[in-house]
């Protein structure tokens, strides 16, 4: 009987124990959650699967005014993932061009403080369907990340550091250019600041970048393509059957031109090997094979073309874009007639392009930009479009030798990554921790 009540008195204080170290586990989350949602009273806050490096993830959906100077207008809502680790730590605000992607970023990992992914407007889960064009410019998007950084700043009060890749980076500069301290440190990776919407000088870059015999054989593979046009149509439809694609929007002569015509670009800036380039003794399927790894043809599908409609109206009213040049192959061109890549943008709504939007934002970060720092790959296309910063501005732009749009801080070379890491300190001061990848 004694052992009986023993065990019994045993298994009480054991469950005592567990039941209020699942209640404190509780009210950690509990709190931070509250927190959050005292600063954003309207929002519908999700606990996620947690992303490495950070205590806590959630997912936060905010009804975010359509039209910032007219809250009448209406709302959407917009996802935002905040991951937390404490309160006084720095914090990075990921500035995505498109969808959110949910991930521990490398300025997050640099730091190690709380990270904030907010997916752009009008993009992902974040898409009204139908999707009302006219509020998708880019300064309701930017009142977004101000409002979003302002509020959350009430309770992250450590430093802020604002990070976006390729479009994602180019927010990072059109933000810091209409609210420069809104953040202390900016980090745009690989970001193009494009003059008009069809940018000569990536043109100039490909014509200009890597060796004359490589260029040739860049010209040559396009060529290729359109030289053996019945064989690669048929590969495409194959594929097409095989991964459940449709090409109603764009057929597939059309994805077959447009693959060949954008080539040369991506060739370049995903840094594709030239030694890989298939020749004139290549089957059908080795041609298309190859670009299909380095364009993609999906790209030309249903889907993604629903997908990336929000982004070609951007581009072609306001960020500019490239356009393609026909000279490789002009002769062999059946379908395409426009070098413009306003035939991905939505039908039947005004695209009146705005050639002034982007010189003011290229103005302020070129003669203003403080404390901001560019991150660049030699050989990727859009590197022609990035801005320089004058001298007498206190910033940093690291160009990465035989670099792609891929680029990153840990491709860097030791040395540079030093360098890079002694400004992010001089920036932030010396509380905060620089944690080397």
């Amino acid at each position: 009987m004694k052992h009986i009540l023993t065990g019994l008195i045993i298994l009480l204080l054991c469950v005592s124990s567990c039941k209020t170290t699942y209640t404190a586990k509780q009210e950690t989350s509990r709190t931070v959650a509250e927190k959050i949602q005292q600063v954003f009273p309207k929002s519908q806050i999700t606990e996620i699967e947690n992303l490495d490096g950070f205590k806590k993830t959630y997912q936060i959906a905010l009804q975010q005014p359509l039209d910032h100077s007219d809250k009448s207008k209406g709302t959407f809502t917009h996802y935002i993932y905040l991951s937390h680790n404490d309160f006084s730590l720095p914090t990075v605000i990921e500035t995505e061009g498109y969808q959110a992607y949910v991930r521990t970023k490398e300025m997050s990992k640099i730091l190690r403080g709380n990270q904030v992914i907010v997916e752009y407007r009008f993009y992902g889960k974040s898409r009204p369907e139908p999707t009302p064009w006219k509020y998708l410019k880019y300064d309701q998007a930017i009142e977004d990340y101000h409002d979003i950084v302002t509020k959350l700043k009430k309770l992250y009060t450590g430093k802020w550091v604002s990070s976006g890749i390729s479009k994602g980076g180019e927010t990072v500069l059109i933000y810091k250019s209409k609210y420069p301290n809104d953040v202390d440190v900016a980090v745009p990776y690989v970001a193009p600041l494009i003059n008009t919407q069809e940018d000569p000088r990536t043109t100039e870059h490909i014509n200009t970048i890597g060796t004359a015999e490589c260029r040739a054989k860049v010209t040559r593979f396009q060529r290729l393509l359109l030289e053996n046009r019945a064989s690669l149509l048929k590969e495409i439809r194959t594929y097409a059957t095989e991964k459940g694609m449709k090409f109603t929007k764009v057929s597939v002569e059309e994805a077959l031109e447009y693959a060949a015509l954008e080539f040369s670009f991506s060739f370049w800036q995903w840094g594709a090997k030239c030694d890989d380039i298939p020749t004139d003794t290549a089957s059908a399927k080795e041609l298309f094979d190859y670009v299909n790894k380095v364009v993609g043809i999906s790209f030309y599908n249903d889907k993604t073309f629903h997908r990336l409609l929000p982004s070609y109206y951007q581009h072609m009213i306001e960020l500019g874009y490239y356009g393609f040049d026909f000279t490789p192959v002009k002769d062999l061109l059946k379908v395409v007639t426009s070098t413009s890549n306003n035939r991905f943008a939505p039908m039947n709504v005004d695209l009146t392009y705005n050639p002034n939007y982007i010189k003011k934002v290229r103005n302020y970060v070129e003669n203003k930009g403080d404390q901001i720092l560019y991150i660049y790959g030699e050989y990727d296309t859009w590197g022609a479009c990035a801005p320089t910063p004058k001298t007498s501005v206190d910033a940093l732009k690291m160009v990465l030798k035989g670099g792609a749009h891929s680029t990153r801080i840990k491709h860097f070379s030791p040395e540079d990554q030093q360098k890079i890491y002694a400004k992010l300190k001089k920036w932030l001061g010396m509380k905060v921790q620089i944690n080397q990848l």
